[in-house]
Parts: C-alpha cells; structure tokens; sequence
C-alpha cells in the first residue's frame, strides 16, 4: 500500500495562507491566535509548537448601550462622595463595602435615600391613659342609674357573625372582677354560623357570694349573629329594643317572633327596653357584606327613631395590625387601625368618636391592664349613653 504523505500546497496558490508580513507587536490578540493556529495546522506531521495562550478579550455586549452623559458637578446625579467616611476599604468588612455600594446605587439612581413609612404615627389620635385603669374602673363601679324608677341599664350587641360579641362581655366581666370569667358561652371555632341561638341577659357579679352577692346597675344582651341570608332578623332586634323578647327566646331565621307567641312580652317594663345599642365588628375582616349591611341599616333606623343612643366597638385590633400585636399602647397611633375606624364609620353611619377599638380576652389566662383600660373606656362610654338616655 503507498504511504499517504502530507498535502502541501503549493507556493502562491489559492489555498496557501496569506503572507500578512506583520511584526507580532503589530497585530491584534485575534491575529497573532489565528496565525498560530494555521502555523500548527501547516506542520502537523512535523513535531507543532507549544501554542501560546490568547490573550480574554472582553465580550461584546449583543446590543449597543445607552450612551450617558456625564453629570454635572454637584448635581443630584453625580454620585455622592464617600471619602468623608474615612475608611480605607482594606478596612471594610464585605458586608461594610457591599453595603456602601447599595447605598450610594441607591442615592444615586434616586438622588435621596429611601425608607420605607412607619406604620405608626407619631403623636396618638386619640389619647386614653392606657395601663391606667383606675380612674375608670372606680367611675364603673360607683354608677348607680340616674333615674330611680331603674335597677339597671339595658346594652344590646349586635353585629355580624364571629364579631366576638359574646367575648366582649365575658372581657367586661374579666376585667371587673379581676380574674377570667365566662358568663357567655363562646365557640372557640370560625364558622359562619352564630353560635348564640337565644336570647339571654348577662349579670355581671360585683361583690360578694351566695345570697348576699350584688351585681353591676347594667346588664348585657347578646343576640344571634347577623348572617348573609340567615341568622337574627332585624325584626327580632326592633322587638328586642322594645323590650318585646322575652329571656330565652331562641331565634328563628326563617320567621320572626309574632304577638300570638309565648316568648312574646306585650306589657314590657322599662327595664325590659334597652337603654344602648351597640354594634360589633371586627377589625380582622376584610370587608361587610352587602346583604349585612343592609340589616344593620334596618337595625339602626328603628334605634334612631326610638331615640336609642348606638355607639361601635371594634374588635380583634391585634390580629389587625401587627404594631398592636406588638404593643397594645400602639393602638392609636396605628395608621391601619385608624383607618379602619373611619372605614366603620362609613360602612355604618357611627361617628367616628363613638367607635372604640378594643381587645378581647382570647389566650390570656390573667389580666392585662392595656387590655382592661381599652375596655373600661369602652364601657364607660356605654354607660354615659345610657344614662342620658334614661335620663330624659
């Protein structure tokens, strides 16, 4: 067999690489690679040359970029000088240039440094003594109804279902007694039905035991929830601020309580009427439904011609706003629950002075004083409406 020998063209042919007669210091990184390159391709049955190493180029980017021009001395676009920190970076940590680093991007794509706002304000909008209760607590408990034909006064809540209603008054009882009490049964599940069927009155216990026990000159009436669709009718409440219900009435959502029933009171005392209308909503949900609404409408024209004093109170303020989780003192000077104090006043038609947030007792097992003060100013309120009511 003939031995293959190696092609080599000839001399001036087209296949001869050209003679580009350049010094090595006069030609480009790429030049001086190709020509090594064709040099060992032309000697590959002679022993080849080490090839030299090319030189990285830098890559060029795939499209043109934005030429900018430079900024002006002093300029809010010139980027800020650091030398006034007198650190050398041999004495900066990673952390400490990097930081730099962002910091002056950021000045200078802004021209000022950026902060997120404070959830918080910095003065409260509404200023109670929080943590103390005293002065309060000792007006509660030295009320005595103004009008003597009176034992008691008469609050009715009312409000949508899982507002924590029946958890408001076992926190008024709490922090009036000093221990935790629970005189209205609650459900420690959600769920979009009421757990409060009936209609009972709450006594809260203010001194001693047995027979000779007494009780606070105000009691509580809590009603079945107001549901999309179901739950308390608004004609049940209208009765109930006549005093009309008798004690144990269960509700019924498919029709209301008529003249002809036995649960119905036709003689009522003035004790029997209710003397405080207040609504209950929770400062965790998101919005009121529409049909809700409009039964709360219902609700409070009819309070409004009897002359029945309504006020609001706001609950579950710490599962709301994490700056009152935090601290319950933070709790007027949140920016989110003041808004949605003045979102309860529009959804409701409640001056914004007569909505109180509050705190019930959930998962304490002792009391708090912040949370008794927000209560107590509460209540307070409750009974100044009252009186003046039964007053007149």
């Amino acid at each position: 067999m003939a031995e293959s020998k190696a092609y080599c063209p000839r001399k001036g042919s087209k296949d001869e690489p050209p003679d580009l007669n350049l010094d090595d210091s006069e030609k480009t990184g790429s030049e001086r690679t190709s020509g090594n390159i064709s040099a060992a391709v032309d000697h590959m049955s002679v022993q080849p040359p080490q090839p030299q190493q090319p030189q990285p180029q830098p890559q060029q980017p795939l499209w043109p970029q934005p030429s900018h021009p430079s900024p002006r001395k002093g300029s809010k676009d010139e980027p800020p000088d650091l030398s006034d920190l007198n650190l050398d970076d041999s004495e900066k940590t990673g952390s400490e240039r990097t930081s730099g680093n962002i910091s002056a991007a950021v000045d200078h794509m802004s021209g000022t440094p950026t902060s997120l706002p404070s959830p918080t304000l910095k003065d409260p909008w509404r200023k109670i003594p929080l943590g103390d209760k005293e002065k309060d607590l000792q007006y509660v408990q030295d009320y005595e109804p103004g009008n003597d034909d009176l034992k008691h006064l008469r609050i009715l809540l009312y409000g949508p279902v899982g507002a924590g209603k029946s958890s408001f008054i076992n926190s008024v009882s709490s922090t009036l007694q000093g221990r935790m009490t629970i005189p209205a049964l609650t459900s420690a599940t959600t769920s979009d039905r009421s757990f409060t069927t009936r209609y009972a009155t709450h006594k809260i216990r203010k001194e001693g035991r047995g027979k000779s026990k007494s009780y606070y000159p105000f009691v509580f009436n809590d009603v079945m929830g107001l549901e999309k669709g179901d739950g308390v009718r608004p004609d049940d409440i209208k009765l109930a601020l006549k005093g009309h219900v008798k004690e144990g009435y269960k509700f019924n959502p498919v029709s209301p309580l008529s003249a002809e029933d036995p649960w119905y009171n036709p003689c009522p005392s003035p004790e029997d009427k209710v003397h405080v209308l207040v609504c209950v909503l929770s400062a965790n949900t998101a919005e009121i439904t529409d049909s809700v609404l409009k039964k709360m409408a219902e609700v409070r024209k009819l309070a409004s011609d009897l002359g029945i004093p309504q006020m609001a109170i706001g609950t579950n303020i710490d599962s709301a706003c994490p700056e009152t989780e935090k601290d319950l003192k933070n709790v007027y000077k949140s920016k989110h629950i003041k808004q949605k104090v003045h979102d309860f006043s529009a959804s409701v038609g409640i001056p914004v002075n007569c909505i109180f947030p509050v705190k019930n007792y959930y998962d304490e097992i002792k009391i708090n004083d912040d949370v008794d003060s927000l209560i107590l100013s509460a209540l307070r309120q409750m009974i100044d409406f009252g009186d003046d009511f039964i007053d007149k």
